[in-house]
């Protein structure tokens, strides 16, 4: 029998997870879209911008984007490519058919080995639940969040502002698109979350951790994180998706 000489193998992570999202309490148009992925590599929210008419098309084309990312692939030049074309794809619809301006926020998870490459343009967010700790892995790209970081707001002050909901990213809205990436170590037992701001507008980040901790189960979770949106009045259409790390041996 072969030996490894006492070395153990690297341990292989299983991604699973669920999603959904429905149109929230005072809108009849959905427009946000998900993707989540049966092999567990690559999952997303995108959000489209309501105000500028068509959100549900600039939605639908970045998460038809991103169903182009390679099986395999992994960091974040796959998705900073498949982004690239989404921003171009959405650009170019909108002037084809005369729409004006449109576009989207996004977040993107692609999981490869022990890590997540995080991608995000706008508000949309990515949290890390880890143990009894929930950590924001995104930073709003939003003039609140710019104000914030300035020392020229209080975070507790940022939903009272007359532009808390402004962004300052987002897909196929403006020339120039410049999203972020954060590469994220990814551990068993860990979860990740992604949102549209339907949900952080109504639920806390105590209380999002508060459910996760209840409910294990990612479709478990995803449901109960919908449902206290909507108890609260949800103002804007909520997507929210859940991926568990799991320990799938050497």
């Amino acid at each position: 029998m072969a030996s490894d000489g006492g070395r153990s193998r690297p341990r292989r992570l299983v991604a699973s997870g669920a999603g959904s999202t429905h149109p929230g309490c005072a809108r009849t148009l959905n427009e946000d879209a998900l993707l989540t992925d049966p092999t567990g590599a690559l999952w997303a929210v995108a959000d489209g911008i309501g105000g500028l008419g068509h959100g549900d098309l600039a939605a639908d084309i970045v998460i038809d984007a991103l169903t182009r990312v390679p099986h395999g692939a992994a960091g974040p030049e796959p998705l900073a490519t498949a982004l690239a074309g989404a921003h171009a794809a959405v650009r170019a619809h909108a002037a084809a058919a005369a729409l004006g301006t449109i576009g989207a926020t996004v977040v993107a998870a692609l999981i490869g080995g022990e890590a997540a490459t995080i991608g995000w343009a706008g508000d949309s967010r990515c949290y890390l639940k880890r143990g009894g700790a929930l950590a924001q892995v995104t930073r709003d790209h939003s003039v609140v969040q710019d104000l914030v970081a300035d020392g020229r707001l209080d975070p507790s002050q940022v939903e009272a502002h007359p532009e808390a909901h402004v962004i300052t990213r987002a897909i196929g809205a403006t020339d120039d698109f410049e999203p972020e990436y954060e590469t994220v170590p990814l551990e068993a037992g860990d979860r990740l979350l992604l949102c549209s701001d339907g949900l952080t507008r109504c639920v806390g980040d105590a209380e999002i951790a508060a459910i996760l901790d209840r409910m294990p189960a990612p479709a478990d979770a995803v449901q109960a994180l919908v449902a206290a949106a909507l108890a609260r009045g949800a103002p804007d259409n909520v997507s929210v998706v859940v991926v568990g790390l799991a320990d799938g041996g050497e």
